[in-house]
């Protein structure tokens, strides 16, 4: 068993941004996504089978969410449940610090 920290081991240089899975069951994943300054490519939208709920722990992030016509801005200690097939894109992250989040990912009934 190894203690490790969620806000270490982040590369200086990140061209792409940075996805950890951090626990990984047959009902669940929890996963560590580190952006600085990135954002979803033109025309890309997430689209997961599964529901996603995602917590912003550092930085900040502003979200489209397919059918909302406001976008979504995020602020440490902010969170939300995404529901399976809401189709969302990361619109941007802070450009010169790491944005932080975590995702769990689940089968509905697990949570």
């Amino acid at each position: 068993m190894r203690i490790k920290n969620i806000f270490h081991d982040i590369p200086e240089q990140m061209p792409d941004e940075l996805f950890e899975i951090l626990l990984e069951g047959r009902q669940m994943k929890v996963e560590r996504i580190v952006s600085r300054g990135h954002a979803s490519e033109q025309g890309f939208w997430y689209d997961s089978p599964i529901p996603e709920w995602v917590i912003l722990l550092k930085g900040s992030a502003t979200l489209s969410i397919e059918g909302k016509s406001d976008p979504v801005v995020l602020k440490p200690g902010d969170y939300l449940n995404i529901p399976a097939h809401v189709r969302h894109r990361v619109d941007k992250t802070h450009a010169t610090r790491e944005t932080i989040w975590l995702a769990i990912f689940y089968r509905p009934g697990v949570i």
